[in-house]
């Protein structure tokens, strides 16, 4: 990947999370939206104890859903 294309951010985490627990983000976020009305902590959380992820990864998600859906 080049410097330019490079990812930032909590979207840098995105190739090792589809590469480590097989899934697609679009799934992760899915997953998410189901969960909108828990803290971000709390989500971060569900995705450590129910799915077995590990802290940055849960947390990038996360920080990554609620600035999608920031208003």
């Amino acid at each position: 990947m080049s410097a330019e294309n490079k990812l930032k951010g909590p979207a840098s985490y995105f190739p090792s999370i589809e590469k480590t627990y097989g899934k697609p983000i679009s799934h992760w976020l899915t997953m998410l939206d189901e969960m909108k009305e828990k803290k971000h902590m709390e989500m971060v959380a569900t995705l450590k104890s129910e799915h077995k992820m590990g802290h940055g990864h849960a947390n990038a998600l996360v920080a990554h859903h609620r600035a999608l859906n920031a208003t």
